[in-house]
């Protein structure tokens, strides 16, 4: 339901209010919860002021508020790893006996969780515009102030098992801007801008991210099948070996119930841009466009992140660790020689049979200095992978002090000529400039430089990697050539370009935080068609086309190893939409409007590759070149193409009352959105789904 009125209240004021519902049923059903995915339940109201007290002054007023409250968004299941085999397999084969959907048909719309995900969101603000015309002179001001607050609460395993049992996040948003204009036109031959920007975001967010109920019994199935048996959570030893006794840990501290990572950060970003733009006419016909722009931009954050998992915390490599290291050296050797490690009566029966005594003898008296040698492999990394929440350098510290401060100059130079009254043809030469962005999550990491001045500083913590804190400014430049023309029966435009991005940021999901990082360069190829013709009064047939030739130039240091001379993922090579419309007029002045496109995406892959799947050495735990590999590889099956049909009939009257009935994805093409691993389950995938075909109708009054 929407609606606006709009008006004058005196010769020199006019008002306008505008509001809108939007409720609908999700189309995702949770046979967790019971309740639907994807619902739609928001409103919004929006009114403005126009004050003209003389010719010369202009003032506008506009204030809007919106709010959301919704459950939002399905994912679903569309690769099950062992992890996810284990949520979903009965108690009594030593799974959770939990619901997660088949991945074999990620396109049913169901999905299992065991609490609704939340997605509520308030928008509002204010914006005031004041236009004076002194002569040739028009004076601009626009002064706006914004504010944004989501609270989200998402069941991030997205199964019917209460692993991830609580996953908050409270995110507020304030933004101040004041622009500054000045236009001037002289002598309809030169037109002059030059302006200024100021610009003011503060960013507070505060997230919880927390183990579940079944946590526990979870990651105890997941640490006896990394070990190959060798090592449970808990449990009677000696075989398997309970870990948490074993290390010494309070018993029920391992992954229990409400601990995880509490999370505050704090961002402040100021910046100011400088500009001023001249367009001159060398003829009637030939225009030259000269621009230039300065901007400052600064950004001030900290952040304060708290690990209470324990299991987390522990380091695997710690020397105190030699004679658990040992055992599982031990056994080990003893699958090797085909001996259950599991089994005391057939490691008895092994240590003592004279024709294997020896050999058992000679490992158990080496196997003490085994666990301290360079070339013997910690048996104790697999367990890497299930410490995912570990503790957290906070910044700033005495190595890094959670600031950035970038400038730039960027320009542009344009020619362009109307060849006749119907053709204009142009040229173009731009650059532009893209600021510092900070990693605001928690897989934010020191830089490798950065953490090597931490461990030399004393402040070291377990398990601390290097990663990134923010990636560096971009930079890009686009070259153009455009052509733009209009014969009244038909309109076509063309533009081919070339666009360069140096230190392209990069943020790609890892299954628990981002990974924010510089491509050394990107560059893309495009042409780009939109045209239109009129074959009748009534009928319009339009095309848009664009076709797209991406590729990572230099990308030395991506999440995947080395991806230079690859091409980014999630940019289809075509895209197009065709559409026609009929507006028809009847005998009685009603009318009959006809409308339809059609959009298509050519076959891409979704996601560059999936960091979950990137395998490590055994000695350096470090990945190699085939870990990278094997994480681009496990992207590569999953593509998306485009082709979804819409359409709609409206009978249209000449009351200003409307009739429509329309359709959308009329041919119901299911695609995934994007993919990612799946939180906490190493080796599973999880997406999003594009909506299914729907239907519906609309009335409408205009007066």
């Amino acid at each position: 339901l929407k609606g606006t009125v709009t008006g004058p209240i005196t010769d020199t004021l006019a008002a306008s209010i505008s509001a809108g519902y939007n409720k609908r049923d999700g189309f995702v059903r949770d046979l967790g919860t019971g309740n639907r995915e994807n619902e739609r339940n928001r409103w919004f109201v929006r009114g403005q002021l126009l004050f003209e007290p003389t010719d010369q002054l202009k003032i506008r007023i506009i204030g809007d508020y919106g709010k959301i409250d919704e459950n939002c968004c399905g994912v679903v299941n569309i690769r099950a790893g062992s992890p996810t085999t284990i949520i979903t397999a009965p108690v009594a084969l030593g799974g959770l006996g939990k619901s997660v959907n088949s991945a074999s048909n990620p396109f049913g719309d169901v999905v299992y969780n065991n609490f609704d995900s939340t997605n509520r969101i308030e928008n509002y603000g204010i914006s005031g515009q004041i236009d004076y015309e002194l002569g040739p002179v028009k004076l601009t001001s626009i002064t706006a102030w914004r504010k944004n607050r989501g609270i989200t609460s998402q069941d991030s395993d997205f199964t019917s098992a209460d692993i991830l049992g609580r996953h908050d996040e409270d995110l507020r948003v304030s933004t101040f801007t004041q622009e500054l204009r000045l236009s001037a036109d002289f002598a309809d031959k030169v037109h002059v801008l030059l302006g200024g920007y100021y610009f003011n975001e503060k960013i507070r967010q505060d997230n919880v991210l927390q183990w579940g109920s079944d946590a526990r019994g979870y990651f105890d199935r997941l640490i006896r099948g990394v070990s190959g048996g060798a090592l449970s959570l808990y449990g009677a030893g000696p075989v398997p070996i309970p870990l948490e006794s074993t290390l010494g840990a309070p018993t029920g501290s391992f992954f229990a119930q409400g601990t995880g990572l509490t999370e505050h950060y704090r961002l402040d970003n100021e910046a100011i841009s400088v500009f001023g733009q001249l367009d001159f006419k060398v003829t009637d016909r030939l225009t030259l466009t000269g621009g230039i722009n300065y901007t400052h931009d600064s950004k001030n954050f900290t952040t304060d992140v708290r690990s209470t998992d324990v299991f987390s915390q522990v380091d695997f490599n710690a020397p105190a660790l030699a004679p658990l290291r040992n055992q599982l050296l031990l056994a080990g050797f003893l699958r090797n020689a085909g001996v259950d490690p599991t089994n005391l009566a057939a490691i008895t029966a092994f240590a003592t049979n004279p024709a294997t005594a020896a050999t058992y003898a000679g490992f158990v008296t080496t196997a003490g200095t085994l666990a301290t040698q360079p070339t013997v492999a910690n048996p104790l990394s697999p367990l890497r992978s299930l410490q995912i929440f570990p503790p957290f350098l906070n910044v700033p510290n005495a190595i890094e002090p959670g600031t950035t401060s970038d400038g730039n100059v960027s320009y542009t130079a344009r020619i362009a000529y109307e060849a006749n009254d119907h053709i204009n043809v142009y040229a173009s030469y731009a650059t532009g400039f893209k600021a510092s962005s900070i990693n605001l999550g928690r897989d934010s990491r020191p830089t490798a430089a950065d953490l090597v001045r931490i461990n030399n500083a004393g402040l070291m913590l377990p398990n601390l990697v290097s990663g990134s804190r923010f990636a560096l400014p971009e930079k890009s430049t686009v070259y153009e050539f455009g052509i733009k023309a209009n014969w009244g029966v038909a309109s076509a435009n063309v533009a081919v370009f070339k666009q360069i991005i140096r230190d392209f940021q990069s943020n790609i999901f890892t299954g628990i935080g981002f990974y924010l990082g510089n491509a050394g360069k990107q560059s893309t190829f495009g042409i780009e068609f939109d045209g239109a013709v009129h074959p009748t009064r009534e009928t319009t047939i339009g095309l848009a086309l664009t076709y797209l030739d991406p590729k990572y130039d230099s990308y030395v240091s991506s999440p995947f190893g080395n991806a230079s001379g690859m091409r980014p993922a999630g940019i289809p090579s075509i895209s197009a939409t065709f559409s026609g419309d009929w507006n028809h007029e009847l005998a009685n002045s009603d009318r009959l409007i006809l409308h339809a496109d059609f959009h298509y995406e050519s076959p891409v892959q979704i996601l560059d590759g999936l960091p979950g799947f990137i395998t490590k050495d055994p000695l350096t735990g470090q990945p190699t070149t085939a870990g990278y590999q094997a994480g681009l590889a496990a992207a590569r099956d999953f593509r998306r193409e485009v082709n979804e049909l819409n359409a709609s009939i409206t009978y249209a009257m000449h009351n200003g009352l409307e009739f429509t009935l329309w359709g959308r994805n009329l041919l119901n093409n299911r695609y995934l959105i994007t993919i990612f691993d799946s939180p906490a389950q190493p080796g599973s995938v999880s997406g999003y789904l594009n909506q299914p075909l729907t239907w519906g109708g609309a009335v409408r009054f205009r007066w």
